[in-house]
C-alpha cells in the first residue's frame, strides 16, 4: 500500500491529482495510491450527512481535497442562487478544501430556473461587470478565493468585445479570483473552429500566452470525442489526447508548476489507468 505524497493541507506546487468518482471511491480509500490531491464535484456534497460525505471526508482524511463546482452560474445576469451558495459554504467550512472553484458560464435564467449545464457569456464589459461582482460575492460568504475555469462551448455570441484570454485577465485582476486553465476546452474550441489537431494545439498555446502571469491557479486536463459529423465533444470520457499534451508543457513553462487535475467522467476506466495519466501530468506530459 503506497502512502500519499503529502498530508492534508495544501499541495506542493506543481501537484497532480486525481478527479475522484463514485467506481473508484473503495479502491482510493483501500490503496492510497500516490496523488497530491483528490478534486470532486462539490455539489454532489451538498447533503448535510449520508454515505457520500462520509466517504469524502474519509478521503479528507488522507489527501489534500479541492471541490469543482458545476453549478454556481458566475455569468448568470439574474444573479446568484443564494441556497447554493450557502450549501457551498458549509462544505468549504467542513472540508477546509485546498482549492474551491467553479465555471465562467451562465446557468440561471429568471428565478429559480437553472439550466443544468454550462451555457457560454457574452465576452464583453457587461458580462465582466456581473461575473466580477458574482465571485466576490461569492468569495465574501465563503471566506477564500476562487478559482474560475474557462469553459468549452458549442456556440457564440455575436457582439464579443473582448477576447477571451483578456476577459480572464480583467476577471482575475477586479475579483482576485484565479484562473482554472482548462487545456483540453482550449483545444475542444479550436478543433470546433475547424483546426487540425496540430493546429488546435498552436492555438491553445497561444491563448495561453495572452494570460497575464500569475492567475493560474490549476490546469485540467481531460480526453475528448470527434462525432463522426466532426463535431468535438468535452466528454472526460478518454486518455488525454497529444494535442492537449502539447499545449500542457507549454502552459506549464509559461506558468511554472501549478497543481495539474486529470478528469475523467464517463466511461470511467480501472483506478491504474488514471493514476497512469497523472503519472504522465507529473512529467510534464511527455512519456518515457
Amino acid at each position: 500500500m503506497a502512502e500519499p505524497l503529502h498530508t492534508p493541507g495544501t499541495p506542493r506546487p506543481g501537484a497532480v491529482g486525481i478527479g475522484w468518482r463514485q467506481p473508484h471511491y473503495e479502491a482510493v480509500l483501500a490503496e492510497l495510491p500516490a496523488v497530491d490531491f483528490l478534486e470532486v464535484h462539490s455539489e454532489n456534497f451538498f447533503a448535510e450527512g449520508g454515505v457520500s460525505l462520509a466517504v469524502l471526508e474519509a478521503g479528507r482524511a488522507k489527501y489534500p481535497v479541492s471541490l469543482h463546482g458545476v453549478g454556481l452560474g458566475l455569468g448568470s445576469a439574474a444573479g446568484l442562487d443564494a441556497h447554493h451558495v450557502d450549501r457551498l459554504a458549509r462544505l468549504v467550512q467542513r472540508i477546509e478544501p485546498a482549492w474551491v472553484s467553479d465555471h465562467a458560464c451562465f446557468a440561471q435564467v429568471g428565478t429559480g430556473l437553472h439550466a443544468g449545464d454550462l451555457l457560454p457569456v457574452r465576452f464583453d464589459d457587461t458580462t465582466l461587470a456581473d461575473m466580477a461582482r458574482h465571485v466576490e460575492q461569492v468569495q465574501e460568504r465563503l471566506g477564500r478565493s476562487i478559482l474560475v475555469e474557462n469553459i468549452s462551448a458549442y456556440v457564440g455570441w455575436a457582439g464579443d468585445t473582448l477576447a477571451e484570454p483578456e476577459f480572464f485577465n480583467l476577471l482575475t485582476q477586479r475579483s482576485g479570483c484565479g484562473l482554472l486553465l482548462d487545456v483540453n476546452n482550449l483545444v475542444v474550441n479550436a478543433r470546433n473552429e475547424g483546426a487540425s489537431p496540430d493546429a488546435a494545439a498552436r492555438a491553445a498555446m497561444a491563448w495561453i500566452d495572452a494570460l497575464r502571469p500569475g492567475i493560474v491557479g490549476e490546469v485540467h486536463l481531460a480526453g475528448h470525442a470527434v462525432r463522426p459529423d466532426g463535431l468535438v465533444i468535452d466528454d472526460h470520457g478518454s486518455l488525454v489526447p497529444d494535442a492537449v499534451w502539447t499545449a500542457y508543457a507549454h502552459a506549464l513553462e509559461r506558468c511554472g508548476p501549478v497543481a495539474t487535475l486529470i478528469e475523467w467522467d464517463t466511461d470511467v476506466p480501472p483506478l491504474d489507468v488514471l493514476l497512469g495519466q497523472a503519472r504522465r501530468a507529473a512529467r510534464g506530459g511527455h512519456v518515457v
